[in-house]
This record gives structure tokens, C-alpha cells and sequence, in this order.
């Protein structure tokens, strides 16, 4: 597929990532790769293209013509994925390139399918299908659902606020994983916060929320080309993981994307079961590597790059970047949470129980929050409405509550830790 309108090598993206990460250095145009912009790497005679490994692909071409300021030095494109149709094939003489095999990609070819009824037939069994619709027929069911996407115009307001829970959100997605997460490293968070404004409102880029009243609780970043949309950072609240929120999300996603006739849903690199259960075609993505045949510095400087990244891929094949990024967890100084774990059990109601012997208290105050996961279950197994619910202190009794919605009524019992 040819890529016409490449969100990651607009001048958009590229000015602000310059600014966030190189601000120091200046746009290098290289004469006979076309449509993209590099910088030169400090000590070594390596141009590298602009947005590094910060975009979810890359797209070029090249011409036969000559390129003076390469002569001797060794060109770096991260992120090419293999389905995109680059024309590049002619290239000056000496020149030669190399293609370094990195991540695996996962698309989802939509045009393949009538609507997004249509897909799920054909992609899930009859009792996914079923659950899938269940998870958000319950969801609505049970609170204020608003499904938002903002592409072409937000307010900033708005945006702010999505932001500031986007971040909120993934911080705690990722203590509860126990591992980290690059998006959030203080230098990239504010380049995305940076670059996804302007984005928006170019349409290059489209922000998803889902919203329980006036509250994000479950956001996606994505980017867009012509007709493809870029699936980039995602996160929700793992307080309605009950109601498994990211399947949800995707459903919506990808409805959207037929809406507007988006031919392809990229889930772009890295392995995620959910990538694999909802995509048609696996790809590779590739670092492609330009070496000057006639410089024995650039023939050297190439072959160690190669052998660097190859190594890199290794050592991701044995999972080792999996267990470093829990490793960094762990002597980072976040809170470990695997053994504070709330343990809980509903029971039935007593039949002393009563009108004197509770309290009433607001399950949104703050010392009641860690409650919300419970109170969501709850909602969830018994088809009970958030408007409709009460929360009551048992009197006399630690760590017992009465819940109760417009048709059931429990008792829950937090184990002591």
C-alpha cells in the first residue's frame, strides 16, 4: 500500500519531535531519499531520520541522484513496515541498502469486510460475539456511557483534561501490571502531549474516549493517513475491568473506522494477545540501513549497526526486554501493590440488620475510592445502576458494608491483610 498522507513525516510531527528530543541539531535533507527529514547523530557519521522510533511507521521513497552529503556516512531509518508499497528501487551508484528485520506488526485489512458486523462474523464465534455485545450492553446499562471521537476539532479544555487522565490512567494500568511503560518517561509523555493537539485538529491524529459521565475511562491515541488509522498509546481503567473495557473499546474503534471508511486498523509493533485475536495479517516492521559501498568508514560503520540490531532482536526473541522493563519496575521505587491486593467476599444480608445499625456514606469521597473496583463488580454481576446505588457503614463492625442497589442488596467483607 502506497502511503500518500504519512502522519509521522508531517511537519507537524516532525518540527515538535525535533524540538522535544534534538532541539540542538538541525533537519538534514538527504538528496535521493524523498519525503523525509534526518539529523546527523553527534559522534558518529550516522544520519538518522526524524521521529527516531516514535512513529508507528515510515514511508519514502528514493531517486538515482547524487547526494554529496552522504558520501562516507551511513543512513538509519527506523520503523518501515513491510506491507507499505515504498518505491525504492533506484538508488545512486555505491549506495547500498540493507534490511534489518525488528518487531512484528498487526494490521487489520477492514476493506475486506462489509461493516463492522460483518467483521466480527467472520473474525470471532457466535458466544464471543455474545459476550463482546454483553460487556457493552452492561456497561451502558450501568452508567453514563458517552463515546467520543475528537478528529478535526477539541477544545483545549477538553484536551487538557483528556490528557491529564490519560497519563493518570496508564500509571495505574502499569502498577498493576508491575512493569514500565516508555510512553511515560517524563521526555516522551510531553512530546505526545506536544505533537497530539495540532494533530487533532490537522486530522492526522484522532483521540478516543470513552466517558462514564463527565470522566474519561478509557482512552486511545491513534494516527491517521488517507485511510488508515495507527493504533498508538491505549489505556482504560482498570476499576471496570469487570466489564472488560478494552474489548469494548476496540468494538467501537473499529465501528468508527467503517464509518469513515478507514480500509486499514494498523496495531502497529509489539506482541499483545489482543493485537493477534482481532487482526487479519502479521507483518515485520525493518530498520533500513544506506551504506556508502565506496567508504570503508561507512561499509564498518554499517556492519556494526547490523550487528547491534540483530542482537537487539535476539535477546527480544528471548523475552529478556520483558523481563528488564519488570526488573526496572521493580528498582524504580514504585509501589509494589502484588500483595496489597484488596480480598473481599459478598454475602447475604443479616436478617438484624437494621436501618440503626447503618450509615450512610458517599462511595465518592476519597477514602472510599479504593472501593471502586468492588462496587463496579457488583454492578456488574447483578445488573444494577450506578445512580440507583447506596453505600452504608455497618456500626460496630470493621471493614463491613452494606451495598445496595435498586434489586439486590449484599453484605461485603474485606478481609483483614
Amino acid at each position: 500500500m502506497l502511503i500518500k498522507q504519512n502522519p509521522f513525516t508531517s511537519h507537524t510531527f516532525v518540527s515538535k519531535w525535533m524540538k522535544h528530543f534534538y532541539a540542538n541539531h538541525s533537519e538534514v535533507s538527504i538528496n535521493f531519499i524523498k519525503n523525509l527529514a534526518f539529523y546527523k547523530a553527534s559522534k558518529l557519521p550516522v544520519f538518522i531520520n526524524s521521529g527516531k522510533n516514535h512513529t508507528k511507521g515510515i514511508s519514502y521513497s528514493t531517486q538515482e541522484v547524487k547526494a554529496p552529503n552522504f558520501k562516507s556516512s551511513t543512513l538509519l531509518i527506523y520503523d518501515v513496515p513491510k506491507y507499505f508499497n515504498n518505491n525504492i528501487s533506484n538508488l545512486p551508484k555505491n549506495i547500498k541498502r540493507y534490511r534489518i528485520k525488528q518487531y512484528p506488526g498487526y494490521l487489520t485489512e477492514l476493506s475486506k469486510f462489509k461493516n463492522i458486523d460483518d467483521y466480527l462474523q467472520a473474525t470471532f464465534s457466535k458466544k464471543s460475539r455474545a459476550k463482546l455485545n454483553r460487556y457493552q450492553k452492561r456497561l451502558e446499562m450501568c452508567f453514563d456511557i458517552r463515546y467520543k471521537m475528537y478528529c478535526g476539532k477539541i477544545n483545549r479544555e477538553d484536551y487538557d483534561f483528556a490528557f491529564k487522565t490519560f497519563k493518570q490512567l496508564l500509571e495505574k494500568r502499569f502498577t498493576e501490571k508491575q512493569t514500565t511503560n516508555n510512553n511515560l518517561q517524563a521526555d516522551e509523555w510531553a512530546f505526545y502531549y506536544d505533537v497530539s493537539y495540532q494533530l487533532i485538529l490537522e486530522k492526522k491524529a484522532a483521540l478516543f474516549v470513552i466517558y462514564e459521565g463527565k470522566n474519561p475511562i478509557g482512552i486511545t491515541l491513534n494516527y491517521l493517513s488517507e485511510d488508515i488509522l495507527f493504533h498508538g498509546i491505549t489505556t482504560f481503567d482498570i476499576d471496570y475491568s469487570k466489564f472488560h473495557l478494552g474489548k469494548v473499546m476496540l468494538k467501537n474503534l473499529f465501528g468508527w473506522c467503517f464509518e469513515n471508511n478507514i480500509k486499514i486498523l494498523d496495531f502497529s509493533k509489539g506482541h499483545f494477545t489482543y493485537k493477534t485475536e482481532w487482526m487479519t495479517k502479521k507483518y515485520a516492521f525493518e530498520y533500513h540501513l544506506y551504506v556508502d559501498q565506496s567508504s570503508i568508514i561507512s561499509i564498518t560503520t554499517g556492519l556494526i549497526i547490523r550487528c547491534f540490531f540483530k542482537f537487539k532482536q535476539f535477546l527480544r526473541d528471548k523475552k529478556v526486554n520483558k523481563n528488564l522493563h519488570q526488573l526496572t519496575y521493580r528498582f524504580s521505587g514504585s509501589k509494589n501493590i502484588a500483595d496489597k491486593k484488596l480480598k473481599y467476599r459478598f454475602t447475604e444480608v443479616e436478617k438484624n440488620i437494621t436501618d440503626t445499625r447503618l450509615t450512610k456514606v458517599d462511595f465518592n469521597r476519597e477514602e472510599y475510592l479504593f472501593m471502586k473496583i468492588i462496587i463496579n463488580e457488583f454492578l456488574f454481576l447483578n445488573s444494577e445502576k450506578l445512580n440507583n446505588f447506596e453505600l452504608y457503614i455497618i456500626n460496630n463492625k470493621e471493614k463491613t458494608y452494606l451495598f445496595k442497589g435498586d434489586k439486590t442488596t449484599k453484605i461485603l467483607l474485606i478481609d483483614k491483610q
